[in-house]
């Protein structure tokens, strides 16, 4: 058996603590559309898409963003429908 130090540190060189659990930081996200029932995904608000996507023109994911899957669908949509229309680039020209 081996003798532990109080001073070790509890994690691995993998990131991960020693019972195998995985630490993630931070604060939990939230889907900005269901604690606002007043917010409106609308694809004739570019503006308002503009979070939704990265400088690069890629659609921002749903861990990243903290929108629900339902509320993510209908983004994903009204970003399309945007940049068909013209309204939104569907990639950053340099």
């Amino acid at each position: 058996m081996v003798d532990r130090n109080d001073d070790d540190n509890d994690f691995t060189r993998g990131g991960e603590a020693a019972d195998g659990s995985r630490r993630r930081g931070g604060r939990r996200r939230f889907c900005r559309f269901c604690a606002d029932r007043n917010a409106v995904i609308d694809f004739k608000d570019p503006q308002a898409l503009r979070y939704f996507i990265t400088e690069r023109g890629k659609i921002v994911p749903r861990r990243i963003s903290g929108t629900c899957a339902y509320h993510q669908r209908k983004i994903t949509q009204a970003i399309k429908q945007a940049r068909s229309i013209a309204l939104l680039p569907f990639t950053v020209t340099k």
